[in-house]
C-alpha cells in the first residue's frame, strides 16, 4: 500500500484523549493530529519520538493531519489502524498471502455473526473451496527485541470477533485470523496474555473449533506499507 501523498516529519509531543496527538513539524509549527488507534499504544507514544503525519482529505475531517508512523527505537511502526484491511487485500490480489490464494471474490467489511462486519469475505463460485471469513488485527507491540505481540489493551471486541470465527468454522466455513504487524522487526510473534486473559482464552477455544491464524510482518517506510513474511506464532501459555 501506497501513501497518496508525502507523509511530514515531526516530533511528537503526546498523545491524549486515545484519538488525538500533538506533533510539532519540522517548521517549528505545532500541530494536532488524529490518532486512528485505540489502544494502549505501549512504547509508541513517547515524547521525543519521531513520527510522520499525513495531509487530511476528507473536507469534513475536523483535523488537518492523521498520525500515521513512528520511529520506536529501530522500528518503524505503522500506527494507523484504519490502513490493515487495505494492506491486506491488496497483498492477498498480489499473491502475498499463501494461505488466502486461490478464491475468485473478495468482499470487505460483510454483515455477519452478532452485529459484526468481517474485515474480508473470500468465495469461490467455480471450484468447491469453502466460503472464507478473515479478521485482521493490527499488531503494534514488541516489549521484546523480535516479538510481536496483541493486544496492547484489553479487547472485550476482539474476544466477541474470534467467538464469531468459530461460529463460521462450526457451520462448515473456513475462518482465519490474521495478525498484520505493521513492523518489520517482528522474528515470532505472541498473544500477550497477561494483558488481556480472556483474549489469550478466546484464541485457544477458536483454535479448538478450527480457526486459523497466522502473522505477517511489513516493509514500512514514509512511502508505503508492504506486506513482506510470514513469523511463527508462539503457542499460548
Amino acid at each position: 500500500m501506497n501513501y497518496e501523498h508525502d507523509l511530514l516529519s515531526g516530533t511528537l509531543i503526546k498523545r491524549y484523549k486515545r484519538f488525538l496527538a500533538d506533533v510539532k513539524l519540522e517548521s517549528g509549527e505545532i500541530v494536532t493530529a488524529h490518532c486512528a488507534n485505540s489502544g494502549s499504544m505501549m512504547g509508541l507514544k513517547e515524547e521525543g519520538f519521531p513520527v510522520w503525519l499525513s495531509p487530511a482529505t476528507n473536507p469534513k475531517a475536523k483535523l488537518s493531519y492523521k498520525w500515521e508512523l513512528v520511529q520506536a527505537g529501530d522500528a518503524l511502526v505503522g500506527i494507523n489502524t484504519s490502513l490493515p484491511n487495505r494492506i491486506v487485500e491488496e497483498a492477498i490480489l498480489c499473491g502475498k498471502i499463501a494461505e488466502l490464494q486461490g478464491y475468485q471474490n473478495l468482499r470487505r467489511e460483510m454483515k455477519y455473526g452478532q452485529n459484526s462486519r468481517i474485515d474480508i469475505f473470500l468465495s469461490d463460485h467455480i471450484g468447491d473451496k469453502p466460503d472464507c471469513y478473515v479478521e485482521i488485527k493490527s499488531v503494534t507491540l514488541s516489549r521484546e527485541s523480535g516479538i510481536g505481540e496483541f493486544p496492547d489493551a484489553v479487547t472485550a471486541r476482539g474476544a466477541k470477533h474470534l467467538a464469531e470465527l468459530g461460529d463460521m468454522t462450526d457451520q462448515g466455513y473456513r475462518s482465519v485470523m490474521l495478525y498484520l504487524a505493521q513492523r518489520g522487526d517482528i522474528e515470532k510473534f505472541r498473544i500477550a496474555s497477561d494483558i488481556d486473559p480472556a483474549y489469550a482464552d478466546a484464541l485457544k477455544t477458536a483454535k479448538k473449533k478450527g480457526v486459523e491464524a497466522y502473522c505477517y510482518i511489513c516493509d514500512v517506510t514514509p512511502k508505503a506499507i508492504i506486506v513482506g513474511e510470514t513469523v511463527p506464532i508462539l503457542e499460548i501459555e
